[in-house]
């Protein structure tokens, strides 16, 4: 069983700091109106994940801090463990998060950080916080499909109902689309063939325009570059009027050759010589080849511009010969695709048709759960709220079909309505327009007390269930709460003599003033405080011995109750 063992609050509101360690059993939190009590359920609330901002933080701190004691059971240890957050040996876990003066929050798990999304998610495990408006949730009746599909543990079954509804779906739209593609497919066709024809006759390909304007350069300059290519030439190898470079570097080296042998060093200048006209040379057959190269054709300038000015087109159109020939490769494909669109279509029919006839059964499957959990469930809480003195009520869960368009959706394919008749002999209808605002308490702690043995959380928290009760209504109040925490622990704040004398640990809040501050104290009350407590509840702020009488006599009555109840469940 989880429990909440210790709460440590340090500036939050009006509580400077406060160690609330809570027991088994029933917690009940008393204390005038404004004294603090639902600033704790707020820091647990905080604690949980929930949203926090500087307003939270006592005026003048520097922040806040809230840490809680838990004893957890092996759920919350393999959720540690998959959220790679440890691994939790001896079940106590312990929850911290810190509020800075400006709102700002750190989260840790036995010392490890988290997020407050994961903070979120670990407490919605650990706690069920049920705040002073929830009751008004059995207003919604997207929450009574949500309570029934909880009570009769569907939860599974609705997860893999709506995976198979959401592919149908996307099945679905995924056929509409084509079809409206096939309204337009000739036209489409045609376009496409079109482009396909446009680029591959173009023949382009990459680095072609930037050859083309090289060449076109070349081509531009033609005369100039033939004149430049031959001078060189002529200067190298000469011609039949004059002799070039070369013959003149021929006759140096031969010249000194001829008297190497009256001076040795002469040859060495010589070789030199020589180095330097294998070289010219070279240079010069390179030059020849070039000079046979330039050759041009008249047209070819204008075939360059030509070509340029194509591309340049098509590169308005599709962009840089890369994407363009992307493009390309797109159509060709797109356009095979629309050639087997008809095929496509006849397959995407058969799926969507096989999804639905899949969704539809697993809807109807569902729906018989539905219906079947649903009288149970009527059953259930209709005893649930006669013992919380609603002897003449009559509570339906109606399960009918989903009016509208479509004959199912994400949910299925029903309507899940909570009706009631107060009074014996009335028709039901619906809670919004029959139920009081102490009626919705009651109903809402009878759905905590059915769905108490479904769900997995492991305490249960009642910030003021006893809205709009009073009398015998808010004994029995009481004595469902005692019956809920044989379960679960519970912690409930209350003002109302009758729930509170139902405690297990009982807890009183109160706030008082120093130096001009205000400051809230949390305190566990022993049998003489519980009873003094209990007198002012009922009698107000002078306790009289009349008051303290009263809350004898609830006391003993409570005792009795506990000691008969736990006869009875032994048995």
């Amino acid at each position: 069983m989880i429990s909440l063992n210790l709460l440590h609050i340090e500036n939050i509101a009006v509580i400077e700091k406060a160690d609330i360690e809570f027991g088994p059993g029933l917690n009940v939190l008393t204390g005038e109106t404004g004294a603090g009590k639902s600033i704790v359920i707020d820091a647990i609330g905080a604690l949980l994940g929930g949203r926090v901002s500087r307003d939270l933080v006592r005026s003048g701190a520097n922040g806040a801090l809230i840490t809680a004691e838990f004893t957890v059971d092996e759920m919350i240890k393999k959720w540690l463990l998959d959220n790679d957050l440890g691994d939790l040996e001896d079940g106590e876990l312990l929850l911290l998060r810190k509020i800075s003066s400006e709102g700002k929050s750190s989260c840790r798990v036995n010392g490890v950080p988290l997020s407050v999304s994961q903070l979120r998610e670990l407490g919605e495990l650990l706690i069920d916080i049920h705040g002073q408006n929830d009751g008004r949730k059995l207003l919604s009746e997207t929450n009574h499909r949500i309570y029934l599909d909880n009570y009769a543990g569907l939860g599974e079954q609705v997860r893999d109902y709506a995976d198979t509804y959401r592919k149908y779906i996307a099945s679905k739209n995924e056929l509409t689309k084509l079809n409206q593609l096939s309204q337009n497919k000739n036209r489409i066709i045609e376009e496409l063939k079109s482009k396909i024809e446009e680029i591959s006759s173009a023949g382009a390909k990459p680095l072609e325009q930037e050859a083309l304007l090289e060449r076109r350069a070349i081509v531009k300059n033609a005369g100039k570059l033939t004149e430049s290519v031959r001078n060189a030439y002529r200067a190298l190898y000469g011609d039949e009027e004059n002799d070039g470079a070369l013959s003149l570097i021929i006759s140096a080296a031969s010249s000194l050759s001829s008297v190497s042998g009256v001076i040795g060093s002469i040859q060495a200048l010589s070789d030199g010589i020589n180095d330097i006209r294998y070289r010219v040379e070279d240079i010069t057959e390179q030059i020849d080849r070039l000079y046979e190269s330039l050759d041009f054709s008249p047209n070819e300038l204008e075939a360059i511009e030509s070509r340029l000015a194509l591309l340049q087109k098509l590169e308005r159109r599709y962009g840089s010969i890369d994407e363009m020939l992307l493009i390309l490769e797109n159509a060709k494909s797109e356009l095979e695709n629309m050639e087997l669109l008809t095929d496509s279509i006849s397959a995407l029919e058969e799926r969507t048709k096989k999804l639905y006839d899949e969704a539809l059964k697993s809807a109807q499957c569902l729906s018989d759960n539905r219906k079947v959990k649903a009288a149970e469930l009527e059953r259930r809480i209709t005893s649930e709220l006669s013992q919380l003195n609603m002897p003449g009520v009559r509570f339906k869960v109606e399960v009918s079909a989903k009016a509208g368009k479509s004959e199912f959706d994400e949910t299925g394919c029903d309507e899940i309505r909570f009706l009631m008749s107060a009074n014996a002999g009335e028709p039901v209808g619906r809670i919004s327009k029959i139920a009081s605002g102490g009626e919705l308490s009651r109903i809402m702690l009878a759905m905590k007390s059915v769905l108490s043995s479904a769900d997995e959380v492991g305490i249960q928290i009642f910030d003021e269930i006893d809205t709009g009760v009073s009398g015998v209504a808010a004994q029995k109040v009481g004595e469902k709460l005692n019956d809920l925490a044989l379960l679960k622990q519970t912690l409930c704040v209350t003002h109302l003599p009758q729930i509170a004398v139902m405690a297990d640990r009982h807890f009183s809040i109160e706030k008082k003033q120093n130096n001009n501050r205000t400051y809230t104290n949390v305190s566990v009350l022993d049998n003489e405080g519980r009873k003094c407590e209990l007198a002012r509840m009922v009698g107000g702020e002078n306790i009289t011995e009349g008051t303290l009488l009263s809350a004898g006599e609830l006391l003993n009555a409570a005792l009795r109750y506990k000691e008969r109840k736990k006869s009875n469940d032994s048995l």
